[in-house]
Parts: structure tokens; sequence; C-alpha cells
């Protein structure tokens, strides 16, 4: 996941007197608004969250469409209802996730009681030994209220793409500093090397299409797909170990509870072999999926890079 963008011309995070002109008032509003959504009682909040989902999958016509093929390229036992089914969960997740996000950043008292660790040595055990740690993980619909849940039991990094408006960039750098120990844009190869090579743990991500230029094609539920390979290039270079990390919800959505599974380290990755390692590495993440099929952004192209021979998807 390691593309380039144009670097913004702010410290992250910080204070510009200049978000107090009338062009940002809208931005202002909208966070007071979310704010006060973060304190509506759980009930309300997910009724709001069913309801915006059901919107969201009706009006986004194109996102829906995408969704509806992804989940019947790599769920293909299941039946045109049971797509649709699952279609319209993976948004009304989505909407969850964001109830769930503000939960982590302005109400995490919420999540007390409600949170269990599977795995945890195996972080542990790494950075005993001086080790960094890459965590292979996925887009979650639970966004940043799973990096909260890891938090409670470790110090994460996280690796993030800036946002264009620079008031939204900051208000959103200041909210996940209260949960991940540091936050890396994705263009700083040397910071997030130097972590690494520091002993410290980060979220990554190499689950989407970034194209062939910075992956290859192998299989993902049975069906090529770009995969990127930057993550090989990173535990090559700083000696961190891999390690898969998942978090998802579960039980009734009246009374949730959430679980962090953190798997063994993966062996000999990255090995001589791009095309193997990508494959193990996306069978890690389909095993993940296959937990909570609809906690995932299904609505992103996973599919969209085809290159000649190779059947079109969309």
């Amino acid at each position: 996941m390691v593309t380039m963008s144009k670097k913004p011309d702010y410290t992250p995070g910080e204070f510009q007197w200049s978000f107090l002109l009338p062009q940002y008032w809208g931005i202002w509003i909208g966070i007071v608004f979310l704010m006060i959504l973060a304190i509506l009682p759980w009930a309300i909040q997910y009724r709001l969250a069913t309801f915006l989902g059901n919107l969201a999958f009706n009006k986004l016509k194109s996102r829906r469409k995408t969704t509806v093929r992804n989940l019947e390229v790599c769920f293909p036992e299941w039946t045109p209802e049971q797509v649709q089914e699952h279609a319209r969960q993976v948004f009304i997740d989505q909407m969850i996730g964001i109830f769930e996000t503000l939960n982590a950043w302005y109400c995490p008292h919420w999540f007390k009681g409600r949170v269990t660790i599977e795995g945890l040595e195996h972080i542990q055990n790494a950075q005993a030994a001086g080790k960094g740690v890459l965590l292979l993980g996925t887009h979650s619909t639970l966004l940043d209220a799973g990096g909260y849940l890891c938090a409670q039991y470790f110090e994460p990094d996280v690796v993030y793409r800036p946002q264009n408006n620079p008031l939204l960039d900051m208000l959103i750098y200041r909210c996940r500093a209260t949960i991940y120990a540091h936050q890396i844009d994705h263009d700083d190869m040397r910071g997030l090397i130097r972590n690494l090579k520091e002993g410290h743990a980060i979220w990554y991500s190499p689950d989407q299409d970034f194209g062939l230029k910075q992956g290859v094609m192998a299989p993902f539920f049975g069906t090529p797909a770009a995969t990127v390979t930057a993550h090989r290039r990173l535990l090559k270079i700083s000696k961190a170990v891999p390690i898969p990390l998942y978090f998802y919800r579960t039980g009734d959505l009246k009374d949730p509870r959430y679980h962090v599974l953190i798997e063994p380290v993966v062996d000999n990755l990255p090995s001589d072999d791009e095309v193997d390692d990508a494959t193990r590495v996306n069978q890690i993440i389909e095993r993940q999926l296959r937990i909570a099929p609809t906690q995932y952004m299904w609505f992103h192209r996973r599919f969209k890079t085809r290159p000649e021979g190779f059947e079109e998807i969309y």
C-alpha cells in the first residue's frame, strides 16, 4: 500500500488559525453533530446505523453493484438471495462501524467489559526478542474502533493516508492520537522502517488493488487479483516479523462484543517467490474474512486490475 500523493504543507495535527475562516464552518458544525451522535445510547446508535445502512444500500447504486459482484465472486456457494442479504449487511456494518469509531474517539468507556483478545503472546514474544511486528490486517468496517480494541492490550502504530482537507486531517489525526502510539504517513517509508527496526507493532493492510506496479497477480478467494507486495520489502529491510491480526464484532447488535485475534508469526515470509508470498497473505485474509464476512469493505473494487487474458469482473 505504498502510493505517492502530494505531501501536505502543514504539520499533521497542528491547529491553524485559518481553520476559523467561513470555508471551514461546515466541517466544525459537522464535528459537533458527530460528537452529539457519539453520546447517544447504543440502542439509538445501532437503529440509526441500520436506517442509514439501508439507505446507503438503496441509494449508492455503484457501490452496491461492486459489493454484490465481489460477494458473488468470493462466495459462489451463496444463493443470489444470500448475496443480496449479505451485501445489504455490509452497508449496515459500515454505518455501525462509524458509530463504533465515534465511540472509540469520544466515549471509549462504552467498550469496557466488551473486549477479549486471543494470541497476544505472539506480539509480546516477538517484541521481547527485539523484533518489530508488521500486523497484517484488513480494511474492516470497524475502522478506528478496531485500533482502539488493540490499544487496550498493546501499543499499535498505524499507516494512514492524510485527508485532502487540512482541517479534517487535523481533527482525525488528533482523535487517532488517543488510540495509536504513532501515525505514519503512507509515503513515509523511512519512518515506517525506522519504527519497525525499533520494535514497534504496526497495523498494515495489504488487501486492496493498487495495480501491478506495486504488486503481482495472486488468487484471492480463488480469483486472480492484483496483490501488493510492499510488505515483503518492509520485512526484508527492517527484519521485522509478520503477524496476522483481525478484529471483529460478535453477538447481538443490541449488546455487541468485540474480539481481537492475533495469529502466530508467518514462517518464511518473505520468501524468494513474491507470487507465493502474495498468495499466502491472501489466504490469511480470506481466513479472517470468513469469520465475519460482512464486516469488510467489500464496496472497494478488489478485482479492478485485469491484465490481458483475465476476465473482467465489473
